[in-house]
């Protein structure tokens, strides 16, 4: 297996957490061929005991998203290597396969991700890949932020092979104005209930640090660097004891909603990769916060379960409370929205963490490949 220089970095720092990342990097490329399915990456599996004790793991749906997610992890293997995972493929087949459907295509943020994929491998489509994110892109109306960032990460990918220099001037504007407190919302332009408007998820600040990062990379942008340095401080400085990465946060203030679920992906690919994306554009540099979580997933304090399996090989997807009407999430995004701050503790010990979630969906081992392997 290649070692990164990112690989390296960590070992310096921490040699069971970069030890970790080579098993889980091994478990991806022996799973990601199990939910290639004819031609498709399934939606999810999931976990069911076998007869006779054991785990079977069940394929169910299909995805696009998690499909082109994963070629950007695949990119970094060898073409031996990506048959190996894609039934005789290689990255560049299955994305012309997948650029058939662009017309298709409804969701901007699948148009999105798929055009990335393509800037990425440099792919004869590409144009037609970003013409369709454009179509896509004029609509008014409520978009997420996840969205609106990813445009972002496909236009600077794109443009040293394609004129997206003005739809790339109006996907910044917009995502710079998106935030108007600390951190990002969950969506643009409203759509969200009252009592949960001023919530965003880790995933709502990840992917605007990458993109602003990458941004500032492909052509020097001080704003976008200063906004991605603030928001990854903030959550950084929100990271739990044992380098959990919280799951909601208040916009307005950067500080957590609700912590729980804590998600596998966000400590061993999501978090790593856009901050270490940001370190390489020249911003801050947040090793020990990576490292921190890294050790979580190695050793979770809510549960004695384990989260890395080698039989079956696969990573469950995360760490819950027994709360399965998300009634925590929903008390704590109101208290906060009429007082921010108001946590109704004891909420923390009627819904204690600890259930997992046995489940493995293919994009989490995609981003993992993408953040480490050279």
């Amino acid at each position: 297996m290649p070692r990164s220089a990112r690989l390296g970095r960590v070992a310096e720092r921490d040699s069971q957490g970069a030890a970790l990342l080579e098993r889980l990097i091994g478990i991806s490329l022996l799973r990601l061929p199990e939910q290639y399915v004819d031609g498709q990456f399934v939606f999810t599996v999931g976990a069911a005991d076998a007869p006779g004790g054991g785990v079977s793991l069940r394929p169910a749906g299909t995805s696009l998203r998690y499909g082109a997610i994963v070629v950007l992890g695949l990119l970094r293997l060898p073409e031996p290597d990506q048959r190996a995972v894609l039934a005789g493929q290689t990255c560049h087949e299955l994305l012309g396969q997948m650029a058939k459907g662009l017309d298709e295509i409804t969701n901007v943020g699948d148009a999105a991700i798929l055009c990335w994929a393509c800037a990425a491998a440099g792919h004869g489509e590409l144009l037609r890949a970003t013409g369709r994110l454009a179509e896509l892109d004029r609509a008014d109306g409520p978009l997420d932020v996840l969205a609106a960032a990813w445009v972002v990460t496909a236009l600077v990918e794109a443009r040293a092979h394609a004129d997206v220099e003005e739809h790339l001037a109006a996907a910044r504007r917009r995502l710079l104005g998106a935030r108007s407190g600390v951190v990002y919302p969950h969506t643009i332009g409203g759509g969200a209930p009252w009592y949960r408007a001023h919530v965003g998820s880790f995933a709502d600040q990840v992917y605007p640090i990458q993109a602003l990062a990458r941004l500032h990379a492909s052509a020097d942008d001080p704003e976008a660097l200063a906004t991605a340095n603030a928001v990854a401080g903030a959550i950084c400085a929100a990271q739990g004891p044992a380098g959990q990465w919280w799951w909601h946060y208040d916009s307005r203030t950067g500080e957590v909603v609700e912590g729980y679920p804590v998600y596998t992906v966000h400590q061993h690919a999501m978090a790593p990769m856009a901050l270490l994306d940001l370190a390489d554009a020249g911003g801050d540099d947040h090793l020990d916060g990576i490292c921190r979580g890294l050790c979580w997933l190695a050793r979770p304090p809510e549960t004695d379960a384990d989260l890395v399996l080698d039989q079956p090989p696969v990573t469950w997807r995360k760490v819950a409370r027994g709360d399965r009407k998300k009634v925590v999430r929903g008390l704590r995004a109101a208290s906060t929205r009429i007082r921010p701050g108001l946590s109704l503790p004891v909420l923390d010990r009627m819904y204690r963490p600890g259930a997992i979630d046995r489940e493995c969906r293919p994009y989490e081992l995609g981003w993992l490949l993408m953040t480490w392997l050279p």
